[in-house]
Formats: structure tokens, sequence, C-alpha cells
């Protein structure tokens, strides 16, 4: 991976601190409101009611600071916290009638200041600048996932392929036997590896990788939920399971794909795969790749 520069650094912060201070971050009465941000985000959170710890998940919020902020907001009568009706453990969150005055007058205020800074540009800038927008948006999501090696056998593992497999179920005319998904043991260990993608602590992708024949890895089952598509998740996985066959000094990765998955068959071709023929007896698979490794080091 590329070592980030300085300039990129340096840009960042530089709007960082332009943002922040333009929409009133800093301000302890956030949109002329009597509280901080903190507080007006979570509020804005809670929305229909929610668990602490969905919240906590969501905002990546430390739970004592998040539990003070909960209760600053009982005190003033804007939320009500109960137990969960099916698990005590699980505390709750819910707006009070006020607290729903607080949040519409909160969004009023928030879209007002959104049309005072809009309202300078003419239409076209407009336009460059929520494309602008949903570009940064989708970059900083996918800044945001983790991609991490886990047990082939680890709940987040299966569910993931659980998901895969109901997908292209769907998606395959003949549909999809379960019954051909990848086995625990030979996406761990030695055998192999199986990476699950994480936004939020939530699994939104996976893929695996098992040792086909000697230096020569297969990938398998790249799949990304359909919520995180079109973010460059797929491509991230697929140079994960790419750089964990180098590192397992396999010199070359074959894949094959269904004749529906024209995206998929795009991306590989896109990312060095060139076709060959056929390197297996897949019912699934139409069309076969391979791509050629370099070492580890570079050689």
């Amino acid at each position: 991976m590329e070592p980030v520069s300085t300039d990129h650094v340096t840009a960042f912060r530089r709007f960082n601190r332009y943002f922040t201070r333009r929409i009133g971050v800093l301000d302890d009465h956030y949109l002329g409101q009597n509280r901080p941000l903190g507080e007006a985000r979570l509020l804005f959170e809670i929305g229909d009611g929610a668990s602490l710890r969905e919240l906590r998940s969501r905002l990546g919020l430390d739970a004592g600071y998040l539990s003070r902020m909960a209760k600053a907001l009982e005190t003033q009568g804007m939320v009500r916290l109960s137990a969960h009706p099916q698990d005590n453990r699980l505390r709750m969150i819910e707006l009070t009638p006020a607290g729903r005055v607080e949040v519409k007058e909160q969004n009023r205020r928030a879209g007002a200041v959104v049309v005072g800074l809009l309202e300078c540009l003419s239409e076209p800038q407009r336009a460059e600048l929520t494309e602008a927008l949903a570009t940064t948006q989708r970059l900083l999501r996918l800044a945001g996932i983790t991609v991490d090696l886990v047990d082939g056998a680890a709940p987040d593992a299966r569910a993931c392929l659980d998901a895969y497999a109901a997908d292209i179920d769907k998606r395959f005319p003949e549909g999809f036997d379960k019954d051909s998904l990848v086995r625990p043991e030979e996406v761990s260990g030695d055998a192999g590896a199986f990476f699950v993608a994480y936004e939020e602590g939530r699994p939104v992708g996976c893929g695996a990788l098992r040792r086909l024949e000697p230096g020569v890895g297969e990938i398998r089952h790249v799949w990304v939920h359909p919520d995180a598509r079109r973010l460059g998740l797929a491509r991230r996985l697929l140079g994960a399971l790419e750089q964990e066959a180098a590192a397992r000094h396999l010199t070359a990765v074959r894949l094959d794909t269904h004749t529906a998955l024209t995206e998929a068959q795009a991306m590989y071709r896109a990312c060095g795969y060139a076709a060959i023929p056929a390197y297996d007896d897949n019912v699934y698979a139409s069309h076969w790749f391979e791509k050629r490794l370099p070492a580890p080091d570079g050689g």
C-alpha cells in the first residue's frame, strides 16, 4: 500500500477546520439551540427509538460518555430510558414529545443553514458541490471500512457466506446450492484465508482464498452487501486476498465466475486478470481467470 503524502494529510485537515467552523460545530449552542453538537446529534440519531448499544456502535462513542449524555437529556425531559422488553441487558432510549419538537426545530434550522450556504451559488455550482460531496462521502465510507482476516468458521464469516449464497441464488437463472460454498477448513490456517469487511462493526463484505495446487491459490466468494456497493470495496477485498496469497508465496491466483455476473468479470479484467481455459468443473462457472503475483518484496 502506498504511503500517505504530507500534502494529502494537510489538505484533509485544512478542509476539516474550515468545514467544522463554517457549520458551527465548535459552538456550544449548535444551530442556536441551547445544547452542544454532541447532544443535538444524539437526539437526531435516536429517531423512532434505539438501544444505547446500537447508538454507541453507530456513532463511535465511548460508553460512559454516551451514558452521561443520555442521562442529561433524560433530566431535561428530552428522552426516556428503559429496559428492552425482551432483554434486560439492553437499555433503550426514545424521544419524548418535547424531544421530538426539538429535533423538528433542529432539522428546520439545519436546512436553513444549508439554504444560506447554497443560495449564493449558481445552479451549476450547486450541482458541482453536490457531486463532490457524494464523492467525498463514498471515499470516506470506504476509508472507514476495515478488512480483517478471520477464521473460516467464525460466525461473521458464515453469515457473510449465507448472504452471498442468498444473493446469487436470486441472480443465477438456475439458482445456487449452498453446498457449493467453501468449507471452513479450506479457508483457515495453512489451507487458506477468509476476510470480512466491517463498516461500523457490521459485516458488509467477504472474500476467501484457498490453496489450489502448489504455487497457485484460488479466490472464492468475493461479495459486498448491497448497501456497501459502488464504494470500491470489492476491489479492496480482492487486493487483500492477492496480498495474502503473495505472503503465502503463491505465484498466481485463479478464480471463476458466472456468466450473469458481468460486473465481476469487468472488475477482474480491470484488475489484471486474464481469461484462461477452464481449470475446474464448477457447474456455476462460465469464465475462468488467472493473475500472476509479484513476490512479497516486490521482486
